[in-house]
């Protein structure tokens, strides 16, 4: 059956620790992953906490990616779902891994939207 979208979630280790606590850099690494796999950005929004970390959003055309960061333990925890088919959320996990200099990621995917009878057919609750 065809999903409405792909919804990859990852955790990444071994990261960069000035990065992951950078709130400009996470965001323009973020930013920068989307328009790799050929999202269409509409959104950008970010957070550093005190004393650390990174929190961010970059909603695209296709849905969204999403990171949480622990610099002192040097992880990300990433989101990217996408909807259609024209952007692969494996491109642009693969580009933030990249971007953090992870040692080493997990990362599922799952797909989202699946309908076992005709969209048309399913009625409002």
């Amino acid at each position: 059956m065809k999903a409405l979208g792909r919804h990859v979630l990852a955790e990444m280790y071994g990261c960069e620790p000035e990065m992951l606590d950078n709130v400009e850099r996470v965001r323009d690494m973020m930013v920068a992953a989307a328009v790799a796999a050929g999202a269409e950005v509409r959104e950008v929004v970010f957070h550093r906490f005190s004393p650390q970390g990174v929190s961010g959003v970059v909603v695209i055309s296709e849905s969204h990616l999403a990171v949480h960061t622990w610099p002192e333990l040097g992880y990300a925890a990433v989101d990217v779902f996408t909807c259609g088919d024209r952007v692969d959320p494996w491109d642009a996990c693969k580009y933030i891994v990249e971007g953090f200099k992870a040692d080493h990621y997990t990362a599922t995917e799952i797909r989202r939207g699946i309908f076992d009878r005709p969209r048309q057919q399913l009625k409002a609750v």
